[in-house]
């Protein structure tokens, strides 16, 4: 064998490149069981849109954009003023479909929303005209000012995505989903969202204050913009096709039975602890198990981990749990009892 010249650095023989070689294909077929490339752009392309005028707010975004490719329908709880119903609104002008927005009040009908029968003089006959729910994406602004005939009204169309009026379904078309705003102070006007209604929500989420560095931005940001409209400065990046597309790829993303089994003891928890009168149903663990799967198709993973089940599960439970009037007094929060209640169990190896 020839030996080898000074100064030169040692080369690996043909069979070694070759199991390196093999060893990263290998590597990259795991990693790529699933194409997520487009689903990912996808998501920087909307998150690049809605920062051109939201600024902050980004586990709200993220857990929208979840909540879109889980199929799910999001509560979006915060003081006015934080942003809810304009980032709400420029998220659906980011997909290529119909929107609508209904403003809850207290006089508001049901009637109002899904649509009523009318009489055509012309026919001699009943026809039905829609109302606003007949949409792909709804934004409810404050939920929780209209009485409960007319929250029940939404109870069929986001469960079983179809309403039946005179005896007749009409189905919606895909997408649909429900934003909706509520604001947490206690005033004048509200009502409570029934148990059952709340349960229909995949996620809930809670809108902080902004930093004392965002809210600088967002004053430098509205001065910088002057009078112009911001709905104009948000584009469309997402197509009614794609979003199934997406929906369908996030079914597939892979979740092994030990953390199956992970997600039901935590739910089950629920229904057993000290701290709680009314624990999670089974909808929570399903909603559960989708977001996580949806959360890791957008980290760029084809597969669930401990932590986003551990992520998600704060805002997937804390509207489908109530606690004891007595934990209640002593001011702990639905959040903190998810969060001792996923601490207390151990992670699946």
């Amino acid at each position: 064998m020839q030996e080898q010249q000074e100064g030169q650095e040692p080369q690996p023989d043909q069979d070694s490149q070759n199991q390196d070689q093999t060893q990263v294909n290998s590597g990259l077929e795991f990693s790529n069981r699933i194409d997520l490339s487009k689903l990912r752009q996808a998501v920087d392309q909307v998150k690049t849109e809605l920062g051109k005028v939201i600024i902050g707010q980004k586990e709200m975004i993220e857990l929208l954009i979840i909540s879109i490719l889980a199929d799910g329908h999001s509560l979006i709880e915060g003081v006015p003023g934080v942003a809810k119903t304009v980032t709400a609104k420029l998220l659906a002008k980011t997909m290529n479909v119909d929107f609508s927005r209904i403003q809850f009040t207290p006089d508001l009908m049901p009637s109002d929303i899904l649509g009523t029968s009318i009489f055509n003089v012309k026919t001699s006959e009943f026809e039905f005209k829609k109302g606003p729910i007949f949409s792909n994406i709804i934004l409810i602004d404050e939920i929780n000012r209209a009485p409960a005939k007319t929250q029940a009204a939404l109870f069929e169309a986001m469960a079983e995505r179809q309403i039946t009026i005179d005896g007749k379904e009409f189905e919606m078309q895909p997408p649909f989903l429900v934003f909706a705003t509520q604001n947490p102070v206690e005033q004048e006007g509200t009502y409570r969202l029934p148990e059952a209604q709340l349960d229909r929500f995949l996620f809930k989420i809670n809108v902080g204050y902004p930093n004392l560095e965002d809210e600088v931005k967002i004053l430098e940001s509205k001065h910088q913009q002057k009078n112009k409209n911001i709905e104009t400065l948000v584009s469309s990046v997402l197509s009614a096709a794609q979003i199934a597309e997406y929906q369908n790829t996030i079914k597939d993303v892979i979740i092994e039975d030990n953390l199956i089994q992970y997600i039901a003891e935590i739910v089950n928890n629920t229904r057993t602890n000290a701290n709680l009168y009314l624990g999670a149903s089974p909808r929570a663990s399903i909603a559960i198990m989708d977001a996580s799967k949806a959360l890791a198709a957008i980290s760029g993973r084809d597969f669930v981990t401990p932590d986003d089940i551990k992520k998600v599960a704060s805002p997937v439970m804390g509207h489908r749990i109530i606690l004891t009037p007595e934990r209640e007094m002593e001011g702990f929060t639905a959040e903190k009892v998810v969060q001792q209640i996923v601490e207390s169990i151990e992670v699946p190896r």
